[in-house]
């Protein structure tokens, strides 16, 4: 089977496909989210959202698929939403994926350039020998970004075209991820009958929809804290430059309360969306919520608990998470180079007193984003939760930041059939005469 494979004859009710009508998938622990967008010409930049379906994952553990008949049940119901809204149908969607697997790596070559014009072949030639440094079989290359040009020893160059050199170098970012739970994004596309466009990191996706230019350009870090998982995407001078997962997120605090509170998981997330807080307050020790048990029975009267018990829980897990966040970006070295601005964004941000306890344990300033230039959004979908999915429509329309090699993002049946670089012999000898001659 193809990775990407066509679309064999989509039985969607909702009508034909339109041109310049888009759609992507979140595919997340908690929720599958469907946007379908075209771009909206009466306002420079803005992407109207025809669709939006969403739906409760079954599935998914951990950002990681579990159960493909469970989550595919879900995503035909989210994308049978999206499209009876928009009034269309999509045959092929971009998905996000934002498993524990994903890391970067940066890598770096250097090309001679006989004393004449940098021309396009020339970049790509020296972005692909900077790929090429990348050799890990287990995994797959999602994003390639280029974070600086070198053009005769002048650095930070953004674009070398049309400069004179006689040496071109560049530094590039690859973005990663196991093969396994990419080829389960694949198969989930295959069984709703979708080609699958591309798959793109979520933290990544989440900083397009939540971070103004000038937070990409001047840095800043945005933290999605989903239900499996907390991942984090690092901006600095146009580009993204690093992004990680803290495997820790809203359902280990869901966890937390009904193992602390001895309720059903189901309760314990109602408790937490209605009462859940990390803060203090003089009244928490008078304020009692009830907690009903497992096995319903009418004739017992339903357990309470004091919300200072409730914080006790959760702050605790709040706190952990943040500063293992803190932790690893401090590690690597990006804690202090990143400028002062976080933006907090996914379902668990929005619990009341995370922003206030992420600037205590960041030091740093901190906002809850949501997702920027759409319109067509209800109030509903237009929080923190959905800025992934939006992030994908800015991907998709807007077009991608990074540069591309010869190598797409998870082609291995290409790779193993035509060599590393994804193309036949003829092919490959077109590309090289384009680039010498």
């Amino acid at each position: 089977m193809s990775l990407f494979g066509a679309k064999a004859g989509a039985g969607t009710p909702a009508g034909l496909p339109r041109p310049g009508v888009v759609g992507v998938l979140d595919i997340g622990t908690s929720k599958v989210v469907c946007f379908i967008a075209r771009p909206d010409q009466s306002a420079h930049g803005t992407i109207k959202v025809a669709g939006v379906g969403h739906q409760s994952a079954q599935g998914v553990r951990a950002g990681t698929i579990v159960d493909l008949e469970a989550i595919e049940r879900a995503v035909r119901s989210a994308i049978d939403q999206a499209e009876t809204m928009a009034g269309v149908s999509i045959d092929a969607v971009t998905i996000n994926y934002g498993g524990p697997s994903l890391q970067t790596t940066r890598h770096r070559a250097v090309i001679s350039v006989p004393g004449r014009e940098i021309r396009d072949h020339d970049v790509k030639k020296v972005v692909r020998l900077a790929q090429a440094a990348w050799k890990e079989p287990e995994r797959a290359i999602i994003h390639t970004m280029a974070l600086r040009y070198a053009v005769d020893g002048n650095h930070d160059v953004q674009d070398p075209r049309g400069m004179f050199s006689t040496q071109l170098g560049v530094e590039v970012c690859v973005i990663s991820a196991q093969r396994a739970p990419l080829r389960n994004l694949v198969l989930v596309a295959d069984r709703c009958r979708l080609n699958l466009k591309s798959i793109v990191a979520a933290p990544y996706t989440a900083g397009l929809a939540a971070l103004v230019d000038d937070d990409i350009h001047l840095g800043a870090i945005v933290v999605d804290m989903g239900a499996g998982a907390t991942s984090y995407a690092v901006f600095a001078q146009g580009n993204l430059i690093h992004l990680g997962v803290v495997p820790l997120g809203g359902q280990h605090i869901t966890n937390d309360i009904a193992r602390g509170l001895s309720t059903p998981t189901a309760a314990a997330e109602r408790i937490k969306t209605m009462y859940g807080t990390v803060l203090d307050s003089p009244d928490d020790d008078r304020e009692m919520i009830d907690c009903p048990d497992s096995y319903n029975d009418p004739g017992v009267d339903n357990e309470r608990a004091s919300r200072a018990v409730l914080t006790s829980v959760i702050r605790p897990r709040v706190e952990e998470t943040l500063e293992m966040l803190r932790d690893r970006l401090a590690a690597d070295g990006l804690l202090r180079e990143t400028g002062s601005r976080v933006v907090l964004v996914g379902g668990a941000s929005q619990l009341d007193g995370v922003r206030e306890l992420a600037a205590r344990i960041l030091g740093k300033q901190v906002k809850l984003g949501r997702p920027l230039r759409l319109s067509g959004l209800g109030d509903a979908v237009n929080g923190a939760g959905f800025a992934s999915a939006a992030g994908a429509l800015h991907h998709v329309i807007a077009g991608p930041r990074e540069v591309h090699a010869h190598t797409s993002p998870i082609h291995a049946e290409r790779v193993r059939a035509h060599g590393e670089d994804g193309l036949g012999p003829v092919q490959r000898t077109l590309a090289w005469l384009r680039e010498n001659f």
